[in-house]
């Protein structure tokens, strides 16, 4: 068994908004199918300081976003509007192609308000072909501890 450790480095995701990223390093492209593992926060917001990350797209991979503390507003181009709040795992599934968008919510802006949590991406198998690889879909879950109660869709 191989030990390694990384060591993160800063990530700007615009507009200031800065996460420490483990996965991709130098040292490491990934570890098993895991190829992103971003840490947010624990960071403070003013009134008027906010995250948008701008719509971008995904294909091919899975994202997993739990936040530990505060709220993210999660669109896609699949019509999905979901609040990611502590205990939700937001699930999307980007096998075909999606695009998302991750943001301060609107009634969230003008509070002074924390932000921790995690975001990790999963790359499906290279040799996967396109049609074999699972439609776009976004799930919300919600978790008390270790058990994730039923799926949100919506």
């Amino acid at each position: 068994m191989m030990i390694q450790t990384l060591q993160a480095h800063t990530k700007d995701l615009g507009d200031g908004f800065e996460v420490r990223r483990l996965l991709p390093a130098a040292a490491r492209r990934n570890v098993g199918p895991f190829i992103f593992f971003d840490h947010m926060g624990p960071v403070r917001f003013n009134p008027g300081q906010a995250i948008d990350v701008r719509p971008h797209p995904h294909i091919g991979l899975a994202t997993v976003t739990y936040l530990f503390e505060g709220a993210l507003m999660h669109r896609d181009s699949l019509g999905f509007v979901q609040r990611i709040t502590p205990g939700d795992v937001n699930w999307m599934t980007a096998g075909h192609g999606i695009v998302h968008s991750e943001r301060s919510p609107d009634d969230e802006r003008n509070i002074a308000r924390g932000l921790h949590g995690i975001q990790v991406w999963m790359h499906y198998q290279r040799q996967m072909s396109k049609p074999s690889r699972p439609s776009p879909i976004t799930r919300k879950l919600r978790c008390r501890g270790s058990r994730c109660l039923q799926p949100n869709c919506g």
